[in-house]
C-alpha cells in the first residue's frame, strides 16, 4: 500500500503564482495540491473542509490577509509564509502568530520547497535567507530596546553575576524578545534539544523555574536569592 500524501493547500491572491507553485508540488510524488485559495478567509474556508497537512500561505492579500488568516489557521494546519514581503517586523510577527518557516519568492529552488513542506509536519522550521536577515534585524533592535529597560552596564553585570556563558547570553536574550524554542532553535542554527539544554542550565544559573522569572530576573527587575514583598 502506497503511503499517504501530504495534501497542501495554496493560498495567494496571484492566480500565476498558485499554478506555478501547484505544478512544482504536482512532480513530486508524496505531495499532492488539494485547494488553492485566493485570500486568508477563503483559505480558512477550504481548510476546515479538506483538512490539509501543510498550509502555503502569502503575507498581502485582498480582504482577510495572511496576518491575519494566521492565527486561525495555525490551529488547523502547519503554515508555511510563502510570499514577496520581508519587512523585519512582517517575519516576526509571522513567527509570533505560529508560522513554522518563512520563504522569500525568488530565494528557494523547487527542492528546497518540497523539503519544507515535508519538514512542516515534524516542526522543522526553514527560512530564505531574506527572512532570516530580517529576524536578525529585529531580534537585534529587540535586544537594543530591552536594554533601554535593563542598561547594558546591569545586564553585562548579571550575566557574570549569573555565571552565563556567551551561548547562554544569547538564548537568554532570545526568550526575553518572547521566542518559543523552535524560533530559538532556527535563529541559532541548533537543535531544539541543545536550545532545552541550554534552557535548563540557564534556569539552574538563575534560580528560576519559569520563562517570566527568568526574564524578570534577566532584564534586571529581580535579583538571585531576592523576592519581592509588597
Amino acid at each position: 500500500m502506497a503511503p499517504a500524501r501530504l495534501g497542501v493547500l495554496i493560498a495567494d491572491d496571484n492566480p500565476v503564482i498558485r499554478a506555478g507553485l501547484a505544478a512544482i508540488l504536482r512532480e513530486a510524488e508524496d505531495i499532492e495540491v488539494i485547494a488553492q485559495a485566493a485570500d486568508g478567509r477563503e483559505a480558512l474556508s477550504l481548510t476546515r473542509r479538506h483538512a490539509p497537512d501543510v498550509i502555503l500561505l502569502d503575507v498581502r492579500m485582498p480582504g482577510v490577509d495572511g496576518i491575519s488568516a494566521l492565527p486561525h489557521l495555525v490551529q488547523l494546519a502547519p503554515v508555511l509564509m510563502l510570499t514577496y514581503s520581508t519587512e523585519a517586523e512582517i517575519v516576526r510577527e509571522a513567527l509570533l502568530l505560529g508560522a513554522g518557516g518563512y520563504l522569500v519568492h525568488g530565494e528557494f529552488t523547487a527542492d528546497y520547497l518540497l523539503s519544507a513542506i515535508r519538514d512542516a509536519p515534524e516542526g522543522r522550521p526553514h527560512f530564505t535567507p531574506t527572512a532570516a536577515s530580517a529576524l536578525l534585524a529585529e531580534l537585534r533592535s529587540s535586544s537594543q530596546q530591552q536594554r533601554t529597560v535593563a542598561p547594558s552596564s546591569e545586564r553585562m553585570n548579571n550575566s557574570v553575576a549569573f555565571g552565563l556563558s556567551s551561548r547562554e547570553v544569547e538564548v537568554m536574550d532570545l526568550i526575553a524578545s518572547g521566542m518559543n524554542n523552535q524560533q530559538i532553535a532556527a535563529t541559532c542554527f541548533i537543535s531544539e534539544k541543545t536550545v532545552k539544554n541550554h534552557i535548563n542550565r540557564i534556569f539552574a544559573k538563575l534560580h528560576s523555574t519559569t520563562r517570566s522569572e527568568a526574564i524578570a530576573r534577566w532584564l534586571g527587575t529581580a535579583r538571585p536569592g531576592v523576592t519581592g514583598h509588597g
